[in-house]
């Protein structure tokens, strides 16, 4: 799920913030990259005041970088003003419900288990899925703890991303997020791109090894979307197209109206085999 300009994804559930997550903005946000490495140490700091791990703290910050690449991402989001005709032709969409009629049958007894325990069909999964990465194919090529931090301290949505970046903290000391890892732009994670704190609010640990690892497990980042939806109300049986209960669900997925009609006409075209 990108982020688009009014904040989408498992990216747009309203989350809290973190108890702490004010005492890491000793330093001043900026919208260029002027005291980046201020801001990093009051973090740093703020966030070993939090009980976060020392080690782990200085393992990250020794990775991160203000992200120039991030901040151009962040100001230059265009296609989710497109016709829904015009997404579609963009995104892929045909392509991606061949495609994904495919990974229905191929992964049947997965999407079964997933059906059964959160009430979500393959359709809308495999939407997702397939609209986010290309059914994990491009995860993306920034280095997710560098995007989220800078997202952070840019000023124009630093709370929001002050949270995120506390969450990564999270991932990291549980052992489910690698301090090398790469992902989209906004610091989306794993195959059906995930921020942080939805990763810690809905992650689910789908295969059984004891860890959440949404980008090499499949069962992981596909049973943490069906999660995510249950969580935002979805309704088992219930119709997930525009006017049907669980479109609500999709909404929360992603705040363009454009990128929700996509996800319920490829989830229905391929849920309609």
């Amino acid at each position: 799920m990108r982020l688009t300009s009014t904040l989408s994804a498992a990216l747009i559930s309203v989350v809290a913030l973190t108890a702490g997550a004010g005492s890491a903005d000793a330093a001043a946000c900026s919208n260029t990259s002027a005291g980046f490495e201020e801001w990093s140490a009051a973090f740093k700091q703020g966030a070993a005041a939090q009980g976060f791990n020392p080690r782990m703290l200085d393992k990250v910050f020794s990775t991160v970088r203000y992200s120039r690449s991030t901040i151009s991402a962040d100001r230059g989001q265009k296609s989710f003003k497109l016709s829904f005709e015009q997404f579609m032709q963009k995104r892929g969409g045909q392509t991606i419900i061949n495609r994904g009629k495919t990974m229905k049958k191929n992964n049947a007894a997965l999407f079964s288990r997933l059906e059964q325990r959160y009430g979500v069909p393959a359709g809308p999964l495999i939407a997702i899925w397939g609209m986010e990465t290309g059914f994990g194919s491009f995860l993306g090529k920034e280095h997710t703890l560098s995007a989220v931090a800078t997202l952070a301290f840019d000023c124009r949505r630093s709370e929001f991303f002050t949270d995120q970046f506390y969450a990564a903290l999270e991932l990291v000391q549980a052992g489910n997020l690698d301090v090398n890892a790469k992902g989209a732009a906004h610091g989306e994670i794993g195959q059906t791109q995930f921020l942080p704190r939805n990763v810690v609010r809905f992650g689910t640990d789908g295969d059984g090894d004891g860890h959440i690892d949404m980008v090499r497990s499949r069962s992981d980042a596909l049973a943490s979307t069906a999660n995510f939806l249950r969580g935002h109300g979805w309704q088992p049986g219930a119709g997930y197209q525009q006017g049907e209960p669980n479109f609500a669900a999709i909404q929360g997925w992603n705040a363009a109206k454009v990128y929700q009609q996509a996800i319920a006409h490829i989830g229905a075209q391929i849920d309609a085999q």
